[in-house]
């Protein structure tokens, strides 16, 4: 029965292999979410343009298990983001998880999902998971923690290691943590045990009760400031929103706090579902966002679209129109290294 369940690999899209150019300019003339994600891809391709401009990718919810995994890869790959805010699910469970060369497989919301339970296979909407692979994944980042030094770490610092393991044992290559591993791209999840990696640093602490790794949340924000006070400009490329996107957001704030007086994020596109009339929408818009110091209103974008809908043909025109092949590479993680 379980083999039956998980038969069909969710396939990654790959949107070098084809040119969204012509849908994105006939969106531009069209209205509602479609001129929206129009002038997205618009925004997108200005700060790649901008030679000052650092770019944060933020993921929150379940795009990469849904198939934009590669996509968000590719922006490592070929330069468009340089540094990474993440939930530990995006990162841990989905890429990592890949990575060790497990699969999310197409499945139906349609079922009972205690039988799934009964078959050990958990369920993202119409996506399925193999729990006996996520324990394995689980007991991978026990594996990591079982070597490093005991000491504190940024979630930044043991994604790193996470990216070191998979240049050396990977099924899969190229997921996004080994890329900016190999890259020196910076990935912070701010509540990085929200994931199979709270699992598996909880067995490593167990078994290691008096000397052991643990993650400091506090100086994930900091070196994520330092990145915004040393950075000259900045943009924003949100999916979904959530812990990552205020995250980011606050930097600004924070380097104020600091005693730095920085520019709010010059470009920001978000691109989420969320309704905003109840304070939801990950506590903002973007315009919203402005009165609290953190976003320019002058390049920003809300896009309210499920993200596996348009973040493929939004990549797709920045891949084919924007010059990203003369951004400059930052490589923060050298810089936050030092």
């Amino acid at each position: 029965m379980k083999k039956d369940l998980l038969r069909k690999a969710v396939k990654h899209v790959d949107a070098t292999k084809y040119d969204a150019t012509p849908i994105i300019d006939s969106m531009r003339e069209m209205s509602f979410t479609s001129r929206d994600t129009a002038r997205a891809a618009d925004i997108f391709k200005l700060m790649l343009e901008n030679r000052d401009c650092t770019t944060i990718l933020t993921l929150a919810g379940s795009t990469s298990a849904g198939g934009c995994m590669q996509v968000y890869a590719d922006m490592i790959r070929y330069n468009m983001i340089d540094a990474v805010v993440a939930t530990g699910a995006s990162i841990v469970d989905m890429d990592f998880f890949e990575g060790l060369g497990f699969k999310h497989y197409q499945g139906t919301p349609f079922i009972d999902d205690h039988m799934l339970r009964d078959n050990y296979v958990d369920r993202i909407y119409d996506t399925f998971i193999d729990e006996e692979q996520l324990q394995k994944c689980d007991a991978t980042i026990m594996k990591i923690a079982d070597k490093l030094e005991p000491r504190p770490y940024s979630s930044r610092e043991f994604i790193r290691e996470m990216g070191r393991y998979l240049t050396k044992s990977s099924k899969k290559k190229d997921s996004l943590v080994e890329l900016a591993f190999k890259q020196d791209v910076p990935v912070f999840c701010p509540a990085f045990s929200d994931s199979s990696a709270g699992f598996g640093l909880v067995m490593h602490q167990h078994q290691n009760p008096k000397a052991h790794v643990s993650i400091d949340s506090v100086k994930d924000f900091y070196e994520l400031t330092k990145i915004k006070m040393e950075a000259k400009t900045s943009g924003l490329f949100m999916v979904g929103g959530g812990v990552p996107k205020n995250f980011a957001q606050d930097t600004v704030v924070c380097a104020e706090c600091l005693g730095k007086e920085v520019p709010m994020h010059q470009y920001a596109v978000q691109i989420t579902v969320a309704d905003v009339r109840d304070g939801a929408c990950s506590s903002s818009t973007l315009k919203e966002a402005s009165s609290w110091g953190k976003v320019q209103t002058t390049h920003e974008q809300m896009v309210y679209a499920e993200a596996t809908t348009v973040v493929p043909l939004i990549f797709s025109y920045a891949y084919h129109n924007a010059d990203w092949k003369g951004r400059k590479k930052y490589a923060w993680t050298k810089f936050l290294d030092q």
